[in-house]
């Protein structure tokens, strides 16, 4: 097949527009071009007077090898292979190996296990992702929390509430196996073309209960509401692990142990500190959830094309840094989207975003955070991150009222330090509710200022971020881990062999794509692939 890359298309471009542009540029005849598929689709709206959509498409032809040597010089023009993802050994091991988490780690670790003839346990302190929905919603409605089963504990981990993105600027071919085994799962097919794909929370539920199914079905075993309380060793390697299910201690004993258990675990470091699992410092942010109206960003970006309707919700990425070097931007952008109760204590508030697949909120959403360095921690206390965002959190829940409404005000009168009184043409989307309150009574000097600074520089490139009635609604503390388990080349702890910290929760990762393809590695690393 031939690759054709860069090409600008108008916004109402349709197959047979496709056709002509190619066979004329090529000068071959439309009627020779077959199969011809779209590999990839982004807009280009940095002109607003002529915003275009820019494709990649592929294509088969009678007489390939004459048409890429007369476009040999064509930067754009290359040979094409379609490349198959496939596991072709069936492997063994004469004991199941577990896996302690059912976020996207730990569910693309089991899934290449048991399609290797390997058949895992998952333990999944949570439960499946229907039970969990509606826990969650309760939380959402009435401030009745479940510390077991909420947005952070559950069937797909945290990112099941979310926007579902999975766009990642890694360049790692594992990442496209895993935007492919979604959509074999039954996420939208559109994120085999999109530039910046995306799931949305209702779709991803249903993708990730069709993964379980799967895993299950090929022999693979999920026990929910089972929550790891430790493991046993043996010459420095592992030989069995522990969890509580239904107030019951159990035992599995096994070799191998894919540690997937999330950034929210907090309960996990204190039992890999007490063992003596080495640990180290990692760099992450905290900060708000800003609010604009997703018409508002549209007319922001798109200018007189803000209505197309074949243009998507926009969206946007910043980042800049402050006069000492820090690092401020966005994270977690959520068009159409709202910004959600994620808690798994009942003493605090910790803030997400979230969108449907169709993006259809009124409002759009996205984190702002300021980095945090190991400068800005105790050096000697390697739980010092977390002690930093437990203060932020529960903090947050006494300045929000105690109830779980979420702190919050007005970016203007943040801007003016002063602390607001009434919305203005933007509504909060956070549920149960929200308090008005500074970031100042909850987040630290450092991030505040970082804030300050960031804001306005943000308004020179994006028109919204001048919008005073902007909300600010607080705090965003879970972004990342601040810990990274350390382990060594062939994925295991540098501590203890057996045990093989994965995903976001052990350092290693930073969004859904990540998490899942360093969940597949840790996989062939037990299989010792």
């Amino acid at each position: 097949m031939i690759r054709y890359s860069d090409i600008k298309a108008p916004l109402d471009y349709n197959n047979d527009w496709l056709l002509n542009y190619i066979s004329g540029k090529l000068k071959i005849k439309p009627g020779d071009i077959k199969e011809l598929t779209l590999l990839k689709s982004s807009v280009d709206a940095r002109k607003k007077d002529n915003i275009v959509f820019v494709l990649t498409v592929a294509f088969s032809h009678r007489d390939e090898i004459n048409v890429l040597a007369r476009n040999r010089h064509n930067k754009n023009i290359s040979s094409y292979t379609k490349k198959s993802y496939r596991i072709e050994n069936k492997a063994f091991l004469p004991y199941r190996p577990v896996v302690v988490g059912f976020g996207p780690a730990g569910m693309f670790a089991a899934l290449y296990l048991v399609k290797s003839g390997v058949c895992p346990i998952v333990l999944e302190r949570g439960l499946d992702v229907d039970s969990r929905t509606k826990k969650v919603q309760q939380y959402w409605d009435s401030g009745i929390l479940d510390e077991e089963c909420n947005v952070q504990f559950g069937e797909g981990g945290a990112g099941t509430f979310s926007d579902g993105k999975l766009n990642t600027g890694v360049k790692d071919p594992i990442c496209r196996t895993v935007i492919e085994e979604l959509a074999l799962h039954g996420a939208p097919e559109k994120i085999l073309y999109e530039a910046k794909p995306h799931i949305g929370t209702d779709q991803l539920c249903c993708t990730v209960k069709n993964i379980r199914k799967d895993i299950i079905s090929l022999g693979g075993e999920v026990i929910f509401g089972a929550k790891f309380t430790g493991f046993t060793e043996k010459e420095g390697k592992i030989t069995s692990v522990s969890y509580v299910k239904d107030n019951v201690t159990q035992t599995i004993d096994t070799k191998a142990v894919i540690l997937a258990t999330g950034h929210s675990a907090r309960d996990v470091f204190d039992i890999m500190l007490d063992r003596n699992i080495a640990m180290e410092h990692k760099n992450f942010s905290v900060g708000v959830r800003i609010e604009h109206t997703q018409k508002e960003l549209d007319i922001s970006m798109y200018g007189k094309f803000a209505d197309h309707p074949r243009l998507p919700p926009a969206d946007y990425k910043l980042a800049v840094h402050d006069d000492t070097g820090r690092g401020i931007y966005s994270f977690c952008m959520c068009p159409g989207g709202f910004v959600v109760a994620s808690s798994d204590r009942n003493d605090s508030i910790v803030t997400n975003g979230m969108s449907r697949f169709a993006r259809d909120g009124i409002n759009a959403n996205s984190a702002l955070l300021v980095s945090v360095t190991e400068n800005d921690l105790d050096k000697n206390d390697i739980m010092s991150g977390i002690r930093l965002q437990e203060r932020i959190e529960k903090t947050a829940f006494i300045k929000g009222g105690k109830n779980h409404y979420a702190p919050c005000c007005l970016a203007g009168d943040f801007l003016e330090r002063k602390e607001s009184k009434e919305f203005g043409n933007i509504i909060p989307t956070y549920k149960p509710g929200t308090t008005f309150a500074l970031p100042d009574s909850y987040l630290p000097e450092f991030v505040c200022e970082g804030l300050r600074f960031a804001i306005p520089q943000f308004g020179k490139k994006i028109s919204c971020f001048n919008n005073p009635y902007a909300v600010l609604t607080g705090p965003e503390t879970r972004s990342s881990s601040p810990l990274r388990i350390i382990r060594d080349n062939s994925f295991n702890s540098i501590s203890l062999k057996g045990l093989y910290p994965c995903g976001e929760g052990a350092g290693y990762a930073g969004g859904i794509v990540t998490a899942a393809a360093d969940g597949i590695k840790c996989a062939m690393a037990v299989l010792d692939k």
